[in-house]
């Protein structure tokens, strides 16, 4: 019997993914506990319609993505630090922080969302990335002063 997977199941199938198995699991444990429905004209019909949704939805996100990177580029956050001899920095500038500083100018980040290469402990300007979509990554610059 030919199943069409309604949730991810772990080692047997993905949302959305059409796949041949025994009649007896598919009635008994798929299709029973919610996993699957049958393959039929009707479910493959509904499976189209939800995938053109979720691509026109993704292309909608990616769209509002490049726009907001657009914004984020242009944008230099500046955070004061304390230091001592010879301009060590103590403490560091944390995805936090940068949050934080990013909600204040009205941005919408996760903390998820921000990647930091390494840390930012040192005195100067440094590139955050910030993952808005799954193929668009803004770039802003830190800038930490005494």
């Amino acid at each position: 019997m030919e199943v069409i997977f309604i949730k991810d199941l772990k080692n047997q199938g993905k949302k959305g993914q059409v796949k041949k198995v025994k009649d007896g699991y598919a009635e008994n444990f798929l299709i029973k506990n919610g996993y699957a429905v049958k393959k039929t004209k009707e479910n493959m019909a509904r499976l189209e319609h939800q995938k053109a949704k979720k691509a026109k939805e993704d292309e909608l996100n990616r769209e509002n993505a490049l726009k907001e990177k657009e914004k984020l580029s242009k944008e230099v956050l500046e955070f004061k630090v304390k230091t001592g001899a010879g301009d060590k920095v103590f403490g560091s500038i944390s995805v936090k922080q940068i949050k934080d500083e990013l909600d204040k100018k009205g941005y919408k980040v996760e903390k998820n969302m921000i990647d930091i290469d390494g840390t930012i402990a040192s005195l100067g300007f440094h590139d955050v990335n910030i993952n808005l979509h799954q193929d668009v990554i803004a770039t802003i610059k830190v800038h930490v002063i005494k």
